[in-house]
């Protein structure tokens, strides 16, 4: 499955988020992007991974970011997973794996030894234009919110 790569075009969406209202990456033009992909709700890595995101999204906006999460979970598992954390930020349904798949994140995985496809966790910054300013993939939860910052202060966003 090809890489997004910095200078992309980040591939468009329109997913449901938690509340059940429609997404959209054109809803975010003019503006950064933070989007991250996850395997699962609720799960160990994946709360790691949003509640730094949640965590940390004061200081993201403040520098002129926002922040979707994305995994395959129905609308409903991504409430909980809201509602359990607060997160307070979208968190998109892409029970298809469409969005994934464009983003090049749908991929092979071995869980005990056994063979399957599924969320390879990434995250990538999205420039107000829509193009890709950096792509991580194979992304460890905890490194998710300090390679934004560490991308945005290599462009000279104010603090």
């Amino acid at each position: 499955m090809p890489k997004l790569q910095k200078g992309d075009t980040a591939p468009d969406f329109e997913l449901q988020d938690q509340n059940g209202h429609p997404v959209k990456l054109a809803d975010f033009r003019g503006e950064k992007l933070l989007v991250y992909f996850y395997p699962r709700a609720n799960t160990p890595g994946c709360t790691t991974q949003s509640c730094a995101v949640r965590d940390n999204l004061r200081l993201l906006v403040a520098r002129g970011v926002s922040a979707v999460g994305i995994s395959p979970d129905p609308a409903k598992a991504q409430k909980r997973f809201d509602d359990d954390f607060s997160l307070g930020f979208p968190l998109l349904s892409d029970e298809t794996h469409a969005v994934a798949e464009a983003y090049g994140v749908w991929d092979k995985k071995t869980l005990y030894g056994k063979l399957h496809f599924g969320i390879i966790r990434s995250s990538f910054l999205i420039a107000p234009d829509g193009v890709v300013m950096e792509a991580w993939y194979k992304v460890s939860p905890g490194d998710t919110v300090p390679n934004v910052l560490d991308a945005i202060s290599h462009l000279g966003t104010p603090t």
